[in-house]
């Protein structure tokens, strides 16, 4: 199998399902309808974000017949080595070949024994290396942003799961992981031709992240000022990181970063209202190369 075989060139990022099994809850009606869809539609890849467990995949990968299901991410201060590593031989038993475990360090605002994060990374990918069951190398990608979370992405993972990042930072990224890694960063869009409104959009999605230091310092290396970070984002930084206008312009500018070498994008759709944007990920399907 492929990279592309398994991963899709195009995939769906979205913190929805996590969200809806926060609360104890099973995974029914809409969202296990809404993941469905999006298997049926085409896109490769579903990443749960907001820091799920790995149980939180079974209820979307049971709803699918087909796409490889990942969590986007899951921190590696919330979740014990030795649990995750038996809870995803679980799911490759029931599942084979369509859970790929998201590992990342979180942030020091989110997690109370943040230290020393890349040591502690190395030291959660060897205990996943000898525990009862281990993970495969193949299983398991890296939120990586800085060089030395990249190599140790490719040189311990299959590759590297950046957040908030722009072509710029995907060709930095490929040509520290070699040809070989797998790089499937995160692509916000805004499907919206009004670019105030867009962009309104786009500093509410924001602001929480530009609190985010990890975040923050990557743009800072990117060649972007404080300046830029200030009052949710400057119009430059937001036309860098976010995708935004009609299918034509999602579509052209998701085409930079794969040139840049992406193997797989993980579209997350941006809107100022709540619920899942089901019309927008059907938009996007039939403008991106979910096939290509």
């Amino acid at each position: 199998m492929s990279r592309h075989d398994r991963w899709g060139r195009i995939g769906v990022w979205s913190s929805a399902w996590t969200e809806a099994q926060s609360g104890g809850e099973a995974l029914t009606g809409e969202f296990a309808d809404a993941a469905a869809e999006l298997d049926d539609l085409g896109y490769g890849t579903l990443w749960l974000g907001g820091g799920p467990p790995v149980t939180y995949a079974r209820p979307v990968l049971q709803a699918t017949a087909r796409m490889t299901v990942a969590t986007g991410i899951l921190s590696i201060w919330q979740h014990g080595a030795a649990e995750v590593a038996a809870q995803r031989a679980e799911l490759e038993r029931d599942f084979p070949g369509r859970f790929v475990l998201g590992l990342g360090v979180s942030h020091s605002r989110l997690a109370a024994h943040y230290a020393h994060p890349y040591t502690a990374m190395t030291e959660y990918l060897s205990a996943l290396d000898s525990a009862a069951e281990p993970v495969p190398v193949r299983d398991r990608v890296l939120a990586a942003l800085g060089p030395r979370m990249l190599a140790l992405a490719r040189d311990r993972a299959a590759g590297a799961h950046p957040y908030l990042v722009t072509p710029e930072h995907t060709a930095l990224a490929r040509r520290i992981l070699g040809a070989d890694a797998v790089l499937a960063p995160e692509f916000k869009a805004v499907l919206d031709t009004d670019l105030d409104r867009a962009r309104a959009a786009a500093r509410g999605h924001l602001a929480l992240y530009l609190q985010l230091p990890n975040y923050t310092n990557n743009l800072l290396r990117l060649g972007f000022t404080e300046d830029d970070l200030r009052e949710g984002g400057s119009d430059r930084l937001l036309d860098a990181v976010f995708a935004m206008g009609d299918e034509t312009a999602i579509a052209r500018r998701a085409a930079a970063y794969l040139d840049a070498g992406a193997d797989h994008l993980a579209v997350q759709v941006v809107t100022a209202e709540p619920g899942l944007p089901r019309e927008q990920w059907r938009r996007l399907a039939a403008a991106l190369p979910l096939e290509g």
